[in-house]
């Protein structure tokens, strides 16, 4: 459905909890503007590829990037849009159709088909996070976007459901409210960076987000300015860190430093001519570090980054085909060199780098495709109770028919 696009006013937090880092940014919406007032950011710990595996851990971390972003906008929050990675999130789709008599459609209609479609979804064992609405039917005519104000025999829908484990989904919940602080909506990783980066054109004409993690490489679909499929896949760019480590038997902090300065996805002629001083694990004396060529590097790195394309190629084509032909890069690990050009060969699509789109008040520094989804869950929380995408907030109770009551009341 087509609904304003007016912002919402006061102060909006947005909290990406990755595997690598916990960023937190907080805006004011003014008018129609967005302004950034406060961003804070904190190493990640206590989690692995999106799951919460130590809870005191993981909250220590989201209360430091909190705090800080507080600090730096001179103000407090009470709740946040959180993003969600963990919980193996899954994509469904599902048609439904009832009757109306004749009558002009309004939002009680709507609000029984999608109550009525949500029934058919939702299990015990996964809790709903995005209910989408695709698009709409009336007596077998699809394509219509917002069918109220209009007459027919039937009405019809197509839903995008996005539900994840509830287990992983109630213990990042809890991490954040052990910081006193309210989940406001919960929203898929990948959706939230393709909300800052794509443009409409795009969203329009069919484009795959790539959102190149830490922990996790997640995907989403985009198609007739829709999302219509996510997917999270549990390899991200510590998996090239570790492969590293053990690949050159170095501690992880430096293996870090080798894959940002001088990794590459990509062999080039010059890399056997470059030498690198690798410290060896347990080692204090430089003088016993070993010096190896960065094709060595680039022979560890390039297998990694060819299995995570080819993971996300044989999930598209086994769930998502798409006739998009652009796909945007986004996520600390899409800026390793030579990651463009080799998601370009295994993916055969159109490439480019996704940077969220700058907002007021963002700095320089935080403006980079590692922040996409900080980003995209702002833009997120500015329509919540204003417009679009409201209509996927996700529901605070914990009862499924509670959820489905509360989502139908926050949405209409």
């Amino acid at each position: 459905m087509q609904q304003s696009l007016k912002l919402r006013t006061g102060l909006i937090a947005a909290l990406d909890v990755g595997t690598t880092k916990v960023c937190c940014f907080i805006a004011k919406g003014e008018g129609d503007t967005l302004k950034v007032v406060g961003m804070g950011h904190h190493r990640s710990l206590g989690l692995r590829s999106g799951v919460v595996i130590d809870m005191d851990e993981a909250e220590s971390s989201i209360r430091a990037a909190v705090a800080s972003a507080e600090q730096r906008a001179g103000e407090r929050i009470d709740k946040v849009v959180v993003n969600v990675s963990c919980g193996k999130p899954r994509s469904s789709k599902i048609e439904v159709e009832v009757a109306v008599d004749g009558h002009q459609i309004d939002d009680s209609d709507v609000r029984r088909i999608i109550d009525y479609a949500c029934r058919q979804e939702m299990t015990g064992d996964c809790d709903l996070i995005h209910c989408i609405s695709v698009g709409y039917a009336i007596d077998g005519t699809s394509g219509i976007r917002d069918p109220r104000g209009m007459f027919g025999e039937r009405l019809g829908v197509v839903l995008h459901m996005v539900a994840a484990q509830t287990g992983a989904v109630r213990n990042l919940r809890l991490a954040v409210e052990r910081c006193h602080l309210e989940v406001e909506a919960l929203v898929v990783s990948p959706y939230a960076s393709g909300l800052a980066c794509l443009v409409e054109d795009e969203k329009e004409l069919g484009v795959t987000a790539i959102d190149m993690g830490g922990g996790t490489t997640t995907v989403a679909v985009f198609e007739n300015g829709q999302v219509v499929h996510v997917a999270c896949l549990p390899i991200g760019g510590q998996h090239v860190t570790s492969d590293i480590a053990k690949g050159l038997s170095t501690p992880m902090a430096n293996a870090e430093r080798l894959k940002t300065l001088y990794g590459s996805a990509m062999p080039s002629p010059s890399d056997a001519c470059e030498i690198l001083k690798v410290p060896l694990v347990g080692e204090d004396d430089e003088s016993a570090a070993n010096q190896v060529p960065r094709s060595m590097l680039v022979q560890i790195i390039q297998p990694r980054i060819e299995e995570t394309f080819e993971l996300v190629r044989s999930h598209l084509e086994a769930s998502a085909p798409t006739r998009g032909r652009l796909v945007v890069l986004t996520g600390g690990a899409a800026q390793l060199q030579g990651v463009r050009e080799a998601a370009a060969l295994i993916l055969d699509k159109q490439m480019r780098l996704g940077r969220p789109v700058r907002l007021r008040g963002l700095a320089e520094a935080t403006g980079g495709p590692e922040f996409a989804t900080c980003v995209g869950l702002l833009k997120y929380a500015a329509h919540i109770h204003g417009g679009a995408p409201a209509r996927t907030a996700q529901p605070k109770t914990t009862n499924r028919f509670g959820r489905l009551g509360e989502w139908l009341r926050v949405n209409f």
